[in-house]
């Protein structure tokens, strides 16, 4: 039988293989010989030890389309990231890092700004102007009020997709949304666990429909821009690059360089300066790392 792993734990994988329904199972020797970890996402192969208990064995693994680093997903579609627009206040500095983060490992990701109804128009207005100026897919809502929600779940249908942000910005009642009785047909997971109070530490698949997953992370406060070059960063940053061949100096990173083309679409009003200040002061950081190594 072939399913999908939606959570992984204690040496334990929970397969969704759609309407014969969710396995426990152990991942067999062969993947530890040959160095494979079973990753949340991952299609899988499964042979059925107890279909009674609804346990098994992972057999196989199939050939992925992508596997994520940070969090430990395989076969993601695109990620959606949701900060607060107030209570808390957006780190943008934060945000930021994740794009550069996703960028990196090359997946489509998208910007929703919930709380909405926290903050007036004219600001939600211009975090959003901010963000799709650079290119991002950037959504209004207000969980609480369900406004915005719609779209937001045309976007996310048919895909599974990584929803990421701080604790306290609203993720869990977005999700909540979204999973209406779905998750209660998954409830023999939490039977067979019993100790959801390490849940909140692992990724996991929730289910939408047949074709649709969010996967659910850990809340992040910190992230680190670890394995960047400090002269590749500006690449993550899209808004620079139609500027990109223009400036007076060959290889400018855009920082303290006279007749850089970035600066001047940012004297301009072309380019944000909240993007633009978190850009330097991540360089700054990368260019400290670089010293400490050498």
């Amino acid at each position: 039988m072939t399913g999908k792993i939606i959570k992984g734990i204690a040496g334990f994988y929970y397969v969704d293989t759609g309407e014969s329904g969710i396995y426990e199972c152990k991942a067999k020797g062969i993947f530890r010989k040959e160095k494979q970890k079973p990753l949340v996402g991952d299609h899988v192969d499964i042979e059925i030890l107890d279909e009674e208990a609804r346990e098994g064995n992972l057999i196989r693994i199939l050939p992925r389309k992508n596997e994520l680093v940070r969090p430990a997903v395989a076969n993601v579609d695109q990620a959606l990231v949701i900060f607060a627009l107030e209570s808390p206040k957006p780190n943008l500095g934060l945000l930021d890092r994740f794009l550069i983060m996703m960028e990196q490992q090359q997946v489509s990701t998208a910007i929703c700004f919930n709380k909405e109804d926290l903050v007036p128009s004219e600001y939600a207005g211009r975090m959003k102007k901010i963000y799709t100026a650079c290119g991002y897919q950037v959504f209004l809502t207000s969980a609480l009020e369900k406004e915005g929600v719609a779209l937001l779940e045309n976007y996310l249908k048919g895909k599974t997709t990584v929803i990421a942000g701080p604790s306290g910005v609203g993720k869990s009642s977005m999700t909540n949304l979204f999973q209406k009785e779905v998750l209660m047909e998954t409830g023999e997971i939490s039977r067979k666990l019993k100790r959801g109070r390490h849940t909140t530490r692992h990724s996991q698949l929730i289910p939408i429909d047949e074709t649709t997953y969010l996967c659910d992370t850990p809340g992040f406060s910190s992230l680190y821009t670890a394995q960047i070059e400090k002269e590749e960063l500006k690449s993550y940053f899209p808004e620079f690059l139609p500027y990109e061949g223009k400036c007076r100096f060959l290889g400018c990173v855009h920082v303290k360089e006279p007749g850089c083309s970035v600066k001047e679409a940012l004297s301009e009003g072309k380019i944000s300066s909240e993007r633009y200040e978190n850009y330097v002061t991540l360089y700054d950081e990368l260019k400290e790392q670089e010293k400490r190594r050498y």
